[in-house]
């Protein structure tokens, strides 16, 4: 069966719009915990939150226009984030931070390959994303510079966990969809760094 492109923008705007929903729940679960045990943190939190919240509102903001609803699966995103937020204050602000990274580096990846692949698909979807992006790159060093620890197999093994089940959401979130878009990165770039068709 032809790959439709209609089809995986519609599929980009449904997973971004239940992944900011789910790093909201992650936020917001973070936010609690450290409220009563880590209070110093509480402001970065509730920054990053408010980013996320704002990405979602734009996100949901630009599916009418390409005839697309949110995700089916968006209750397990907002659990799956709440859980992982809650799990991860308990253990302590370094794990905050680590999870942070791991989630946006993820994000970080999906959403380069989402740029290239929407370049000359979707002009103003590829801006809408792109802004996003550097926000999300924002959070990211953030984590990594607000890390006391950065080493060793506790933190190398949580971050590969929280990579690997962010990762797995966005491919069932896409029914696997990323894989168009991963060919068209990995395809030679014709002038301008474009794929070339």
């Amino acid at each position: 069966m032809a790959h439709d492109p209609i089809v995986t923008i519609r599929r980009i705007l449904k997973v971004n719009h239940a992944g900011e929903s789910g790093a909201v729940r992650i936020y917001g679960a973070q936010i609690a915990v450290a409220r009563l045990l880590y209070r110093d943190i509480v402001p970065a939190l509730e920054e990053m939150q408010r980013d996320e919240i704002d990405h979602r509102r734009l996100f949901r903001s630009a599916m009418p226009a390409r005839g697309t609803m949110p995700c089916r699966v968006m209750r397990l995103w907002t659990l799956g984030g709440f859980v992982l937020g809650f799990f991860t204050a308990l253990l302590g602000r370094n794990m905050i931070w680590i999870c942070t990274e791991a989630v946006e580096a993820t994000v970080h990846r999906h959403l380069r390959e989402q740029l290239v692949y929407l370049e000359r698909r979707d002009p103003e979807l590829f801006a809408l994303i792109a802004a996003i992006e550097e926000e999300e790159l924002a959070h990211l060093r953030s984590a990594e510079a607000h890390q006391t620890r950065r080493s060793g197999w506790f933190r190398a093994t949580a971050f590969a966990a929280i990579g690997f089940v962010t990762a797995t959401m966005i491919w069932l979130s896409t029914w696997g969809d990323p894989t168009p878009m991963e060919r068209e990165v990995a395809r030679p770039k014709g002038p301008g760094g474009i794929a070339s068709t």
